[in-house]
This record gives C-alpha cells, structure tokens and sequence, in this order.
C-alpha cells in the first residue's frame, strides 16, 4: 500500500468513527436493553463474518469478468450460510441478550448445546463433502463462542455501578491502543512483532499502543471511577495492552487461513465488523474481571 492509499485509508477510517461515534455513546449511556440490543447485534454481524470466511478462500485461476466475480461470490456466500450458519448467528445474538433479558428455561449452556447439535445435523444431512464437516460445524459453533459468549461480558461491565465510565474505559483502552500503535508504528515501527500473522505490526508500535492503553485507562479512572485504585487502572491498561492485540492476531490468524484481507466489507475505512472490534472482543471479559477484583 503507498503512502497516499494509506493517507486516504485514514482518513475514510477517521470519518466512518465520527459517523458512528455519537449513537454508540448514546446506546452506551442508556444501557439497559437498547445498549444489550447493540452488543447482540454486533456479535451476530461478527458471527456472520465468521461462518463467510470460506468464501474468500482463493478460486481457481480462471479469466473473469467483474460482474462474473461479484456473481460468484454472492453464489458462495448463499452456500455457505447454511442451516449452522444460521443458528450460529441466531446464538451469537441471544446470548448478549440473556443478560438483560429472561427466557425462561434459556440460559448460555442451552444456546451451545443447540448450537452445537443443529450444526451437526445440518452437516449430517447438507454436506456433501465430509471434509468440509468439521469445518462447518466448528465455524457455526465458534461464531457463538468467540463473538457472543465474550462479548457478553460488556452487558455484565454495563450493569455495574457506574457502569457506562466502564464501558468508556473499556473503549478507551482498546481503541487507545490500536491508534497509537498505528501512529507509533508509521513514525518508528522497524521490527517486526509478529510477521507471520500480522507483518504490519512492529514492536514499536506496540510499545507506542501499550502507553495509549495506560493513559486512557488512568485518564478514565482519575475523573469517573474513583472507586477503582488507580494501581487497578495501570494493570488493566497494560493488560488490555496485551490482550487487546492477541485478540488482534487471532483474527488475523482466522483471516490468514482463509486468504482474507478484511473480514467484511461492512464499514469503510475498517473493513469488517470483527476487524474492527476483535481487541474488544478479548478486552471485555479482561475489565469485567478487573473490576471485580478491584472495585
């Protein structure tokens, strides 16, 4: 990518967040329902992601057309949303739900089991490459696991007290990070972190993120939660300072096994749901711990 491509990424980056910014704060402020609503939407858009991921394996080197191109790929994609595709995208959204909602006999165990049984059956009956089973299954059930079970945990840190300066630290922390480890990396960034999964990432930027993600942690902390100690604000700042880009690398490490750059195409400048909140996804259970020990 050259240095205008990358100028111009930014900026379609920077602009998408201001768009995007007001109304997450809003829903953040209310909780409650509307704020469980936006969780279960975004692990259901992860967990879609996740189960579509096959379709950016490479195609056989064969001459095509654009429209051809976008043809075959919506084709792809409406064979792979298959019935456990579906049910792990129905799982992803109910179990950010459950923490606000009551259903009755429905709780988190019951949702995996079902998960789980329903993309067996579905690849018992649908598929007709046994190779391709496991792989079925296990995207349905961890389109669940990875975005619903974990995200999960920011309608927990919500209904804490001061719970919504805990979902802006926990926001602060992770976004904190990766923009100052953008910046830090473009300015200084010469070895590398972890090539084999991620060749953008230098250990300067990591550095340059791990002081963003304590900031951000001791700035919330000094001015909204005064009950937290603000010894508890360095560890959770330099813990989601590692957390926060294993979260990273494991999707990029997804993404990598099936040859894909973005996730989705779902938000400009950002790629996919899941590129943009995979450090979050590994972030939220991490603070939530943290302010039960803490606080």
């Amino acid at each position: 990518m050259t240095p205008t491509e990358k100028n111009r990424n930014l900026v379609i980056r920077v602009v998408t967040s201001l768009v995007l910014l007001p109304g997450i704060l809003w829903l953040i402020w209310l909780g409650g329902l509307p704020f469980a609503l936006l969780i279960s939407v975004a692990a259901a858009m992860c967990a879609l992601e996740l189960n579509l991921l096959p379709t950016h394996l490479p195609p056989q080197e064969t001459k095509k057309s654009l429209l051809a191109e976008e043809i075959e790929e919506l084709e792809m994609e409406r064979a792979v949303l298959t019935g456990a595709a579906i049910v792990s995208l129905g799982g992803a959204f109910l179990l950010p739900l459950l923490h606000e909602i009551h259903f009755g006999i429905v709780s988190t165990k019951l949702v995996l089991t079902v998960v789980l049984i329903i993309a067996f059956a579905d690849a018992l009956v649908f598929e007709d490459q046994i190779a391709n089973a496991p792989r079925r299954v296990s995207l349905a059930v961890l389109g669940v696991v990875y975005p619903g079970l974990l995200l999960s945990s920011l309608v927990r840190i919500r209904q804490l007290e001061t719970g919504e300066w805990w979902i802006v630290l926990t926001l602060a922390v992770t976004w904190l990070n990766d923009t100052c480890a953008y910046f830090a990396g473009r300015a200084f960034g010469e070895r590398k972190l972890y090539e084999r999964i991620s060749p953008s990432k230098t250990w300067e930027g990591a550095i340059g993120g791990a002081l963003g993600s304590i900031a951000g942690a001791v700035i919330v902390q000094h001015f909204w939660i005064p009950q937290l100690p603000a010894w508890g604000a360095l560890v959770i700042g330099a813990g989601a300072a590692v957390v926060g880009p294993v979260g990273d690398l494991s999707e990029s490490l997804l993404k990598r096994a099936y040859g894909a750059k973005d996730s989705g195409r779902l938000l400009p400048g950002h790629g996919g749901m899941l590129d943009r909140i995979d450090a979050l996804i590994f972030n939220a259970p991490f603070v939530l711990l943290c302010a039960r020990l803490f606080a």
